[in-house]
């Protein structure tokens, strides 16, 4: 198998960790240890206190499974198998789910892995593209178009990394019945679910959807605990998920002893958690409205509906690759300019999931500003 170099993944690689100021990152802000132990219920704090660090059950730790299985209204929790991490489930689900000749239709632009691992696979994968001057909008009827009687696989990813778009719940609800009907597997990247705007916006999982449903979820993005590397892959589809299990046996086997107790512990205690996190974004996206409305000359985006992340457009005329090296260069700020998505526009990723936003947005305004 031959597989792309991940483009986002090397250019954190280079400025992740030296670029003092993040404005790109997707996640929210992340908890410190003793923030989240201070969470735990008696069983869990029990589980902590006792636990040993052997071998953990391929699937997932039973009661984290439980835990995951509450997300869901008909997934049950040996329908779930948890994975280190949300991206070993999407590179588990492509090797499973795919061959050669297999056609799949993918959202775009998306995060790297949800076409490219398909297309490592041997599938056929033709994007659906997203349109700035449609407002993001999901076009069902150019996705009906491009359906064979190879398409195997839809891949979507809502709420939608980069741009914040989160279709209505109609929208969601006519393609699941698509699929349905045609008797094809919907993929959903859920990792952003419950960063909704407006929790009435929320969409129904894939999953729970109809059998063909998959849904991917994980705990790095609106939970803020992206250090834990839990993510799973919940489906109702028996064949498919048992050669998703088999396939994990040859990636990392089981999950971290650690881990899976610390996220049990923040599943049980969401509320806290996600309650936390959604203000840090409501406060941060107010302060991106007042920003864009003062500064729509040079820049100016779609407002997302739902996540930690936006894709605004340049209106310069600088080239945004020239554009955001200068800006890391000459004031530590990092963006993500639209081309680590292979995205031609002069767009950029911005996160607001951060406490340290606001002050990260002065100094990016003052950049934008200077002439």
């Amino acid at each position: 198998m031959r597989i792309k170099d991940f483009t986002l993944e090397r250019y954190f690689a280079r400025w992740e960790f030296t670029a003092p100021y993040l404005l790109c990152s997707s996640d929210t802000e992340s908890f410190a240890m003793a923030e989240l132990i201070e969470m735990a219920d008696d069983d869990a704090r029990a589980r902590w206190a006792g636990l040993r660090l052997g071998y953990t059950e391929a699937p997932g730790l039973p009661a984290l499974r439980e835990a995951i299985s509450s997300l869901y209204e008909k997934i049950a929790a040996d329908e779930i198998i948890v994975f280190a991490g949300a991206e070993e489930a999407i590179f588990a689900f492509a090797q499973s789910a795919f061959q050669p000749g297999d056609h799949v239709v993918a959202l775009w632009p998306a995060y790297q892995s949800l076409h490219e691992a398909a297309r490592a696979a041997g599938a056929d994968v033709e994007p659906l593209r997203l349109r700035y001057e449609d407002g993001w909008r999901l076009d069902l009827e150019l996705l009906t178009s491009m359906l064979r009687p190879s398409t195997r696989a839809i891949i979507v990813n809502f709420p939608h990394n980069p741009t914040g778009m989160l279709p209505s719940r109609a929208e969601f609800d006519a393609l699941a019945k698509l699929c349905a009907s045609r008797g094809i597997t919907l993929f959903c990247d859920e990792v952003y679910r419950f960063g909704e705007f407006d929790e009435a916006d929320r969409l129904e999982n894939a999953a729970d959807a109809f059998e063909g449903g998959v849904s991917l979820g994980g705990l790095a993005k609106p939970f803020g605990l992206a250090g834990l590397r839990i993510g799973w892959i919940a489906t109702r589809d028996v064949r498919l998920r048992a050669r998703i299990a088999s396939f994990k046996d040859y990636l990392t086997i089981c999950s971290s002893a650690p881990s899976e107790i610390l996220a049990l512990v923040a599943l049980r205690a969401k509320v806290r958690v996600l309650g936390r996190n959604r203000a840090i974004v409501a406060t941060n996206l107010a302060k991106l409205d007042e920003f864009f409305a003062r500064h729509s000359q040079l820049v100016e985006w779609v407002r997302p509906r739902a996540g930690s992340i936006g894709f605004p457009r340049l209106l310069t005329g600088e080239p945004v690759d020239a554009f955001a090296e200068r800006c890391v260069t000459q004031t530590g700020v990092l963006i993500l300019p639209g081309s680590i998505f292979d995205h031609a526009g002069d767009h950029f990723r911005i996160g607001f999931g951060r406490k340290n936003m606001p002050e990260v947005l002065d100094r990016f305004e003052a950049f934008l500003t200077t002439p």
